[in-house]
C-alpha cells in the first residue's frame, strides 16, 4: 500500500459509506500525489496563502454576496489542512474557514457544499460540534450535491437546514472497520509468518493472522461505542429521537426518503438552494436595519426610562428601610444601610432583615447647657436670648445696647449719683 492517505485507513475504524472503496482509492491516489506537490513548496508562517499564490486553491475561501462557500468533499481526512478538489478535504482545513468565517463581518451566513461518502472517524466530531455551535450565531446550511453520506452525514447534520439535489442522497449512519486476513494467502505464496510479541494481545486484528473470536468481541465494542456517539451526535443536531436514527441501520436514503423521514429538510439543486439562502439573509438584514435616528432616539427612551425606573426604585427602598419596625429603634443605622454604597446591590427586605439582628441603639437625650439658669432668672435669660438673636428697631435688652446706648446710660445714672449725694449733704447741713 504505496499511498499514505489510503494507509491511514487500514485496520481503522471510519466514517465511510459501503461500496466507495473504488472511489476512495483513486480519489486518494490523485490527492497524495497533489498534497506532496504543495508541501514541497515554500511554506508560509500563516495558515492562508496570498491570492495570487497557486496554493491558495487548496486552502479556498470564497465569499460571494455575503455567503461564505465551503467545500466538504472526497474522502474527508485527519489532520490534513487542504481541500483538494472534488478528492479530499481535511478536517484541518473545514475547522479553519468555519473560525474565518465566523470571524468575519463580511460573513452573513455559510453553505456547506457536501459531495462526500465520508472518512475518518478521527477529528470528525470535532468539526461536527464547532459547526453545531456556529449555527446559533450565523445560518449554516448544507447542501448535499449529490451525496452526504456517513462522516459527511454527520456534518450535514451539524447545519442549521439540510437540502439534497433530485438525485442525490444522505445517511449511512454507521461505523466500519475492515480486517483482512492474509494467512492463508501467504502460506500459498510459501511464507510463513512469525510473531515474537510481549502482551498476549499485541497482535489482535493484525492482517497476517486470523482474526481470534476475543479480538473481534473486543473491535464490536468500540465500534458500538462510536456507533452510539454518532447517532446521538445526528438526534441532537437533528433533533430526532435517538431509535429513529438507529432503525436506519446505517442505509442510504434517496432525497425524498430523507425529508419523509426526517434526515434532510428539502430537495432542490444548489443554485436554488444558494438562491432562497441569499433571500432569507437579505430579508433578515432588512428587519433588523434601523436608521440612526430611530436607534438614538431608542437608546435615548431607553435612557431615560432605565433613569426613572432606577430613581422610583431607589426611592421605594429607602422608605421601606428606613420606616420598617426594625428602623425605629435603630435609625442611625438605618439611615446609613439605605445610603451607603456597600449596600446598594441588597434589596430593602435584606437591610431590614440585617437591622433586626442588630442591637437596639439607646435613647439619646436633648443636649443640657451647663451655663443655663434656673426658674424665673433662667426664663428671663431664655426671653433675653430671643430678643438678641432678632432684629428689633429701638428695642433690646440691656446686654444688647448699642455703645452710644451705654455712654448716655451712664451719663443719666452719673447725674442721678451727683444728684443724690447733693441731697444727702443739705440733709446733714
Amino acid at each position: 500500500m504505496n499511498n499514505p492517505l489510503l494507509a491511514s485507513f487500514h485496520d481503522k475504524d471510519a466514517f465511510v459509506s459501503k461500496g466507495s472503496e473504488q472511489s476512495f482509492s483513486a480519489y486518494l491516489n490523485s490527492a497524495s500525489a497533489l498534497i506532496t506537490k504543495i508541501e514541497t513548496a515554500a511554506h508560509d508562517t500563516g495558515f492562508w496563502f496570498a491570492p495570487d499564490d497557486w496554493r491558495s486553491a487548496y486552502r479556498p475561501y470564497a465569499v460571494r454576496d455575503g455567503i461564505l462557500y465551503i467545500p466538504v468533499k472526497g474522502v474527508l481526512l485527519h489532520g490534513m489542512g487542504y481541500a483538494l478538489g472534488d478528492w479530499a478535504t481535511g478536517y484541518v482545513y473545514l475547522a479553519k474557514a468555519l473560525d474565518r468565517g465566523m470571524d468575519d463581518p463580511e460573513v452573513k451566513g455559510i453553505v456547506l457544499l457536501i459531495d462526500s461518502g465520508g472518512g475518518h472517524v478521527s477529528g470528525c466530531f470535532d468539526v461536527v460540534d464547532r459547526i453545531y455551535a456556529a449555527r446559533d450565531i450565523k445560518p449554516i446550511r448544507a447542501v448535499a450535491d449529490e451525496f452526504a453520506y456517513s462522516g459527511a452525514y454527520a456534518i450535514a447534520s451539524a447545519a442549521s437546514t439540510i437540502t439534497v439535489a433530485r438525485t442525490g442522497g444522505v445517511g449511512s449512519i454507521g461505523v466500519l472497520r475492515v480486517h483482512y486476513d492474509m494467512s492463508q494467502a501467504m502460506e500459498q505464496y510459501g511464507v510463513k509468518v512469525t510473531f515474537i510479541q510481549a502482551g498476549e494481545h499485541k497482535t489482535d486484528g493484525d492482517s497476517m493472522k486470523p482474526l481470534s473470536d476475543d479480538a473481534k468481541a473486543r473491535m464490536q465494542v468500540r465500534i458500538d461505542e462510536l456507533y452510539e456517539l454518532f447517532v446521538s451526535t445526528v438526534a441532537r443536531n437533528r433533533g430526532i429521537d435517538a431509535q429513529a436514527i438507529r432503525d436506519t441501520e446505517a442505509l442510504t436514503f434517496s432525497a425524498s426518503e430523507a425529508v419523509s423521514n426526517g434526515l434532510a429538510d428539502s430537495i432542490g439543486s444548489l443554485d436554488d438552494a444558494i438562491a432562497a439562502f441569499a433571500a432569507d439573509l437579505s430579508n433578515k438584514e432588512d428587519d433588523q436595519m434601523f436608521t440612526q435616528e430611530q436607534l438614538d432616539a431608542a437608546v435615548a427612551s431607553a435612557t431615560a426610562s432605565g433613569i426613572k425606573e432606577g430613581a422610583n426604585a431607589e426611592r421605594a427602598r429607602f422608605t421601606a428601610i428606613v420606616n420598617s419596625d426594625a428602623a425605629k429603634t435603630r435609625s442611625k443605622t438605618a439611615m446609613k444601610f439605605a445610603t451607603s454604597e456597600k449596600f446598594a446591590m441588597v434589596d430593602a427586605a435584606g437591610i431590614v432583615e440585617m437591622l433586626g439582628e442588630l442591637p437596639e441603639e439607646a435613647a439619646v437625650a436633648a443636649p443640657v447647657d451647663p451655663n443655663a439658669v434656673k426658674g424665673k432668672a433662667g426664663a428671663a435669660a431664655d426671653f433675653t436670648k430671643v430678643m438678641d438673636g432678632a432684629e428689633h428697631p429701638n428695642l433690646g435688652s440691656p446686654t444688647a445696647q448699642t455703645d452710644e446706648q451705654k455712654a448716655e446710660q451712664a451719663r443719666v445714672d452719673r447725674r442721678k449719683s451727683a444728684a443724690a449725694a447733693a441731697g444727702r449733704l443739705k440733709a446733714v447741713k
